[in-house]
């Protein structure tokens, strides 16, 4: 493993203009872009790339919070109550409360609809670095979040999806 952060980087950027074979399979579908992909691809799919994507050994919990707050921001409001309920919908299930979330990571609001970007930017990166499953599995259901990411690597990755688009055309 690389010592520092731009080996890091340098040894990614390598890996992925080799090509990741494992990132999407051959029998993938043909997507025309971003939006085609969270449209017509399956949450198998979707849940398959963002699992091997959204790693914390691979984007770190301090990577990935700033880049959850701008993507929410760019989000519809409505896809952003969606992106919130999904998230509290899977923690309750591991029995954790609106009302204990609220609390535990000062939202204004345990109220989809009432709940700031910054709110849903909390309780993402909460869910990012507590429960990555549950990330993982709201990004597959609510995959617009993913559009608005900036992070280096997640950037690489949707480039060799669409490489992976263009190359079959």
């Amino acid at each position: 493993m690389p010592n520092t952060s731009d080996e890091y980087k340098s040894q990614v950027m390598k890996d992925l203009s080799e090509g990741n074979k494992e990132i999407l399979p051959e029998e993938s579908e043909n997507y025309q872009n971003f939006d085609d992909f969270a449209q017509r691809s399956s949450r198998e799919e979707r849940r398959n790339l963002f699992g091997d994507l959204f790693q914390k050994d691979r984007i770190t919990s301090a990577e990935m919070e700033p880049e959850l707050q701008k993507a929410v921001a760019e989000i519809q409001p409505n896809q952003r109550d969606d992106v919130a309920r999904e998230f509290f919908k899977h923690l309750k299930k591991r029995g954790l409360s609106e009302r204990a979330l609220e609390q535990q990571l000062g939202l204004s609001s345990h109220n989809p609809s009432r709940m700031t970007s910054d709110d849903v930017a909390k309780l993402a990166g909460f869910a990012y670095h507590s429960h990555p499953d549950i990330f993982q599995e709201v990004l597959a259901i609510q995959p617009a979040l993913v559009k608005f990411l900036s992070n280096p690597l997640v950037g690489a990755a949707l480039g060799a999806i669409a490489a992976k688009w263009f190359g079959r055309k």
